[in-house]
Formats: C-alpha cells, sequence, structure tokens
C-alpha cells in the first residue's frame, strides 16, 4: 500500500529518493519521508502531507550516501510527522521504512519498553526498528540483527533498513509485501514498484517472500531468513517512461480513461485469432486440459476486479457451459470455501499484489486447485506464484481509481471465455463472430470518448447531488456496481448499484426528485424491462440518466439525459457502457473540487489486510 525506494551508489541520494517517490506517491499520500547513512551520522528528515512538502525541507541536502524513502498509507497510528517513516531506534543510528502490518507488534513493543526501550509513534513498525537494534546487542551487525528479529515477527513486511554503523548497505527483506532491486553500475536501488527506479535502470531482480537482502553499490546478495544463499536472475523491466507521465492532461485518471482504445488492442495483439474463430493465450498453454475437464471455475478479487469477475463468471457461465462462482478474495479464505482438486481459480488483480487475492491463491493452491492469474504488471507476485495466467497488457494504472484495467480485464475475460467456449463445442462460425465483434470494441470506445463533453455537460447539472442510485440487469449490472464504486471513489458522493429488478425491494424508498438514477440500458433481452425499471424511477420524480444504444421514443420521452453508445454482443456490453460511467463520475469530481488521482483514505494497491 505504502511506497518503498532506497538508493546506494555514488551519486546525491536525496534526488534518486524524491523522484522515486514523486512516482509512488500514488500508493501512500499521507506523509513521506527519508532517512541518509553516513559514518556516525543518520539524518532523517519525514513529513505529513504530500511527497511536495516534504521535499521543502530536503533543498538543501546533497549528501553522497546510502538512503531509503518512503510514502505512506496510514494504518496504525493517525497522519503525522511523528508517525511517518522512517522510524529510528533509541540511540538514532538505525532507520527503518517498512510496508505491511506487524501483527505481534504491540506484544513486541510491551517487551522491549520494559526493556528500556523509548517509543515515539503509535506505529506498529516502530517496534520492528527497536526490536532490530535488540538484536544487534547479541549479533553485532546490521543483517543478522535483522534476521534474528524478522523470525519474531508475524505478519507482512517490506522492509529496507540503513545504520550509521554500516552506512554503505540497505538491508531489504520481504513477506506479502513486494520489492524489488534495480541494478546499476556503481549503484543500486530498491523499490516496491518499477515505476520508481526505471528512470535509473531496467534490470531489476524480484525478491521473494522469506528473503532477505543486503545492497551495497557494487554487489547485491540475497539470502533466506534462515541465511541460505538464494540464486537470483537479473530480469528486464519493459515500463515506457511516458507511460507514466500525464502527457498533457490534467489527471492520471482522465489519460487512462482516453487510453482505453489502446489498451484493448493491446489486450487484443496476437490473441485473437479471426479466422479460427479462437483466442491464443500463451499463459495458458499448460493449463489447457484443466481447463477443458474443470468442472467448476472459481474469480477471486477485490473492487473492480470483483466487479470485473462478476461479467466473467456469467460470460463463462453461457458460453463456456460451467459453473463459476465470483468470490471476494478478502473472505475467501476465513470461510474454509470447498475447493477441490480438478477446480480451476483465477485470481484477478490490476497490481498482481493485493494481499487479499493473494490470500485466496494459497489457500487454493493448497486445497489442490489449479490457480491461474489475470493481472496487469509483469513480474508481479500474483504472475509468478501461478499456475499459469494472462497479462492484460494495459500499462502502468497510476491514478487511484482503476479505469483501463478494468476494460482489458474484460477483454482477456472473454477470450478466456471463447478458448473454454471452443474445447466445450462452441463452432468455429460462432467463434469468428466473437471475434469479429471483440475487434471492433477499441473503435467503439473511441467513438464514445468522442463524446466526453456531453457527459460533462450533465455533470455540471448534477454535480451537487448527495446520493446516486445505478441500475443495470444482467452483464451490466456489474456495470452498475462499478459505476458507483467510481462515483464513491472520487467524488465522495453516495451512491449504490443494484440489479434493476431489485429496486423493488427496497432502494425504491429512497427515489425522490433529489435522487439522480443512471440506468443502464442497452438494446439486449432485459430491454423492455429496463423500460419498466426507469418508468417507475419517474412516477417517484426521480432524474433518470439513461445510457442506450439508441435513441428510442419510449426511453426519450422517460429520460432526462440520454447518453449513447454503440451496439455491440451483449456480453462485451459491459466494456462500452462503463466508459460514460467513468467520464460522469471524473467530471462530476472535477467540478466538486476533488482531488482525483489521489483520493482521500484510498490507494492504489492493498497489500495490506
Amino acid at each position: 500500500m505504502c511506497g518503498i525506494v532506497g538508493y546506494v551508489g555514488n551519486k546525491p541520494a536525496v534526488p534518486i529518493l524524491l523522484e522515486g517517490l514523486k512516482r509512488l506517491e500514488y500508493r501512500g499520500y499521507d506523509s513521506a519521508g527519508i532517512a541518509l547513512a553516513e559514518i556516525g551520522r543518520l539524518i532523517v528528515q519525514k513529513k505529513i502531507g504530500k511527497v511536495s512538502q516534504l521535499e521543502k525541507e530536503l533543498n538543501s541536502f546533497n549528501v553522497v550516501a546510502a538512503g531509503i524513502g518512503h510514502t505512506r498509507w496510514a494504518t496504525h497510528g493517525a497522519p503525522s510527522d511523528i508517525n511517518a517513516h522512517p522510524h529510528t531506534d533509541c540511540k538514532n543510528e538505525i532507520a527503518l521504512i517498512h510496508n505491511g502490518i506487524i501483527e505481534n507488534y504491540n506484544a513486541i513493543r510491551t517487551k522491549l519498553e520494559k526493556d528500556g526501550h523509548v517509543f515515539k509513534s503509535a506505529t506498529d513498525t516502530e517496534a520492528l526498528v527497536h526490536l532490530i537494534e535488540e538484536m544487534k546487542k547479541y549479533s553485532g551487525d546490521l543483517e543478522t540483527a535483522v534476521r534474528l528479529a524478522l523470525r519474531q515477527v508475524e505478519g507482512t513486511y517490506g522492509i529496507a533498513v540503513i545504520s550509521s554503523k554500516e552506512p554503505d548497505k540497505i538491508i531489504a527483506a520481504r513477506k506479502g509485501s513486494p520489492l524489488i532491486i534495480g541494478i546499476g553500475e556503481n549503484e543500486n536501488f530498491l523499490a516496491s514498484d518499477a515505476a520508481a527506479i526505471v528512470d535509473y535502470t531496467r534490470k531489476v531482480v524480484y525478491l521473494e517472500d522469506g528473503e532477505i537482502a543486503v545492497i551495497c553499490k557494487n554487489s547485491v546478495d540475497t539470502k533466506t531468513i534462515d541465511n541460505k544463499t538464494t540464486e537470483k536472475q537479473v530480469e528486464q523491466v519493459t515500463i515506457d517512461l511516458a507511460q507514466i507521465e500525464k502527457g498533457g492532461f490534467s489527471h492520471f485518471m482522465l489519460k487512462e480513461i482516453m487510453e482505453q482504445p489502446e489498451t484493448l488492442r493491446n489486450a487484443m495483439r496476437g490473441r485473437v485469432l479471426l479466422e479460427e474463430g479462437n483466442a491464443k493465450l500463451s499463459g495458458l498453454d499448460g493449463v489447457k486440459s484443466v481447463l477443458e475437464n474443470a468442472q467448476r471455475i472459481i474469480l477471486a478479487a477485490c473492487g473492480t476486479s470483483w466487479h470485473a469477475g462478476l461479467v466473467g463468471e456469467y460470460m463463462l457461465e453461457q458460453y463456456g457451459k460451467v459453473s463459476v462462482e465470483t468470490e471476494y478474495a478478502s473472505e475467501f479464505r476465513y470461510r474454509d470455501p470447498i475447493v477441490k482438486p480438478g477446480d480451476v481459480v483465477f485470481l484477478i488483480s490490476q497490481s498482481g499484489e493485493t494481499a487479499d487475492t493473494l490470500a485466496a491463491l494459497h489457500e487454493a493452491k493448497q486445497k489442490g486447485a489449479a490457480v491461474l492469474g489475470i493481472c496487469n504488471v509483469v513480474g508481479s507476485t500474483i504472475a509468478r506464484e501461478s499456475d499459469g495466467g494472462v497479462y492484460i497488457h494495459a500499462g502502468p494504472e497510476i491514478g487511484v481509481a482503476s479505469t483501463k484495467a478494468f476494460t482489458s480485464q474484460l477483454v482477456v475475460l472473454s477470450l478466456v471465455t471463447l478458448l473454454i467456449a471452443r474445447q466445450r463445442g462452441m463452432s468455429e462460425k460462432e467463434g469468428r463472430n466473437i471475434c469479429a465483434k471483440l475487434l471492433e470494441l477499441p473503435q467503439k470506445v473511441q467513438a464514445i470518448l468522442h463524446r466526453a463533453t456531453e457527459i460533462e455537460k450533465i455533470a455540471e447539472e448534477l454535480k451537487d447531488s448527495s446520493n446516486f442510485l445505478y441500475l443495470g440487469r444482467g452483464y451490466n449490472f456489474p456495470v452498475a456496481l462499478e459505476g458507483a464504486l467510481k462515483l464513491k471513489e472520487i467524488s465522495y458522493i453516495h451512491a449504490e448499484g443494484y440489479p434493476a429488478a431489485e429496486m423493488k425491494h427496497g432502494p425504491i424508498a429512497l427515489i425522490d426528485e433529489n435522487m439522480p438514477v443512471v440506468v443502464i440500458a442497452p438494446k439486449d433481452r432485459t430491454y423492455e424491462k429496463i423500460i419498466s425499471n426507469i418508468q417507475e424511477v419517474k412516477a417517484r420524480h426521480g432524474k433518470v440518466i439513461a445510457i442506450v444504444n439508441e435513441v428510442d421514443p419510449r426511453i426519450a420521452a422517460l429520460a432526462d439525459y440520454l447518453i449513447q453508445v454503440p451496439e455491440t454482443a451483449d456480453f462485451l456490453s459491459p466494456v462500452l457502457t462503463i466508459i460514460p460511467l467513468q467520464l460522469l463520475a471524473y467530471y462530476i469530481a472535477v467540478k466538486r473540487g476533488c482531488n482525483i488521482d489521489q483520493p482521500r483514505n484510498l490507494a492504489k494497491s492493498v497489500t495490506v489486510e
């Protein structure tokens, strides 16, 4: 959830750390800090607020030294200067930054306070740096002290530690929270996300759970927590720097909405076999027979990815003729789910690092299921730990509210559906028809984006609303959920999504002249029912915003606002109907003066439970 960056080499550390923190600020932005280690001296500066607030305090620092930096999303302890990372030991010799949660921190803290340690913050992290200080009494060196301390810790962590006694190195370790090491010439880097270091190197090493690394300017040594040497492979990161810049747009979210025609093409490139009426997904080649024979598929995800999974469930059951369940990954392992050998579990996650989804992966694997990933970040933990999977190729998504990842997930789920359906008897002709419909999507999304100014005008009229209701049927019920989530995330307006038929079972009580109701009404088999739902809303004076394929006189007479989207196959319609809802949320939030890319209380990747 938080962001980590580290540097050791022959250059001044502060500019590198600051640039890395700016790249990582979407992962946490309530406070930030850095620490630098010189011989006999530890320099620590931290500040509540954005990285820009920290930068004002650092203008005079031009120190060549090992350094670590952190941008925080608070778990234990409210945002403040004191609770910001890095945290230091009693002697101000050791500094530590941490992503994750130390679950037994209270017991550790209580014991250490009895032993004379003085704590300053309300965080779980500070317990770990004092524990390392205590272990150093017995070990003598920082690496061993970190290892001994971590063997007493329960919970998750990605940490970086420096010391004024050993100022030429950074000690890093991970368990459940991602860390990568960047390899340079006479310098090395550490980060929780490749975006922080791609300005300096494309060569990286992924640290695995249970590993510890000693990073010096000319060497990187990795071991297990039990002190066994591990061999690591250097890999290439392929992020395009232009993808992590705004490129002239006001916000990353708007840029990412507008990128969707291209990201959909990227998700399909080389995978849609039009002549064969099939999909080629190389990451699933090793499990084709497993997919063909699966009696049950589980889709596990959180947030926006769960909404994509719900659409995927409908697709797979209709065309793949297989029993499918969509599970909240955050609930999956806590209810002792029935998972058997022969089941297939897809884990859907933009980052590939979502803590709850990773926990679901481990639970499913332990019970003998085939585990497959659908994620965006190459080299992420889900990608590495799965039996196979598919990258969505959406490129870096910096805006906290997911947009392009959602539509790319839908396309990948469509391709998985096509692959399984062809295995199970779908005709080549029907497969070709689906391929043709898929290939039309980017152009149709572009057509919707060209009408953004129409949606902006609607946003202007509705920006002061206190509540919204989103209604959809069939494949567009998950779109109603996702549209409501987008509005909640970035505008702070209360919004709920419902199956349209469920409106009569409670939510209709909320409808009055002040309640905007977004109705997703494509020309599908539920169309006549949706018209009835709109009539029920208008009978109670609600304001109707209708997403339609064509201007039907019946809907035109009822709706206050009409937004047209092109027609497509029913199961692909969510790729199109979500676009105006993303734009509506964006423009409403802009007009309310909200922080679009960094909404309050949220961060991009949820790497803690």
